[in-house]
């Protein structure tokens, strides 16, 4: 039960909890790097799993459950906080100066104003329906939770994957918090189409539809190699090199990058496959 294996999972899972630790203390930058953390836990406890033929139905189940949290729960309270910070962001256009005291304790402030809007009828700027839109990213987990178990069961995605993977999905949701705070000291400098997909709504938007994404049968392409198959491994080794490459030059904008360069692989391998099955 106990093997290297499934103590690596365990790890995943406590990089998930940690996560949520961070998002209540305002640390939205070290969740997002706990989940990243976690995402490296995941790969290597089936890589390990793999190589030491220690891969089992309870190893399977223990994947999926720290999964859920890491990249279900963890990632649905990232993007709720999200939501609260996009539904009112005009202290942080205000041109007037703010020590470094604001913005260690901006997202705590936002936070602790929304509570005493919606459990304490305390008058403030979330006085509104709208205290209610952040609740929508909990479409994530609930998302999350069907497309694991159904993952567990599904054949067809025992090379490749059919919808969106939970650490994919995840690590997508994490661009939003992870620019925000490195931006967050020149909000008022940021171009307006970027302020706009951090507007409340166009997040929740967001939300839907990449925890829909989840469970819509979308081919995409597993980054596991194989020994059979030399040029689909070139293919995925090339992808490996460019995204790990683009990270210290592009920082948190190689997230787009990564993924956009994966959609495209994804495309071409599907693609590739169709023509040989023809």
């Amino acid at each position: 039960m106990f093997n290297i294996a499934n103590l690596l999972t365990s790890m995943n899972l406590i990089c998930g909890m940690l996560s949520i630790l961070f998002c209540f203390s305002g640390q939205l930058s070290f969740a997002v790097y706990a989940i990243f953390l976690g995402a490296l836990f995941d790969f290597a406890d089936g890589f390990v799993a793999r190589k030491l033929c220690l891969m089992s139905d309870l190893g399977k189940q223990l994947d999926s459950l720290s999964d859920l949290i890491t990249f279900g729960v963890a990632p649905g309270f990232l993007m709720f906080f999200m939501i609260i910070l996009g539904i009112d962001d005009r202290i942080l256009l205000e041109n007037v100066s703010k020590d470094q005291t604001f913005y260690d304790y901006y997202i705590l402030q936002e936070f602790f104003t929304w509570v005493n809007a919606m459990f304490y009828q305390i008058p403030n700027k979330f006085d509104a329906s709208i205290k209610f839109l952040p609740f929508i990213a909990f479409l994530i987990p609930f998302f999350a939770l069907f497309r694991l178990a159904k993952f567990n069961i599904d054949t067809r995605q025992t090379s490749n994957f059919i919808g969106f993977p939970t650490p994919l999905t995840a690590i997508i949701f994490c661009f939003f918090p992870l620019y925000f705070s490195s931006h967050m000291k020149s909000w008022n400098s940021v171009l307006e189409i970027v302020k706009l997909s951090f507007d409340c709504y166009s997040l929740a938007v967001i939300i839907v539809l990449f925890s829909a994404f989840m469970l819509l049968p979308i081919p995409l392409m597993s980054l596991k190699i194989k020994k059979s198959k030399t040029r689909e491994n070139q293919l995925k080794l090339f992808l490996i090199l460019i995204s790990a490459i683009s990270i210290p030059f592009f920082k948190v904008l190689s997230i787009p990058f990564i993924l956009t360069l994966y959609f495209i692989a994804s495309i071409y391998h599907s693609i590739k496959i169709t023509k040989d099955e023809i």
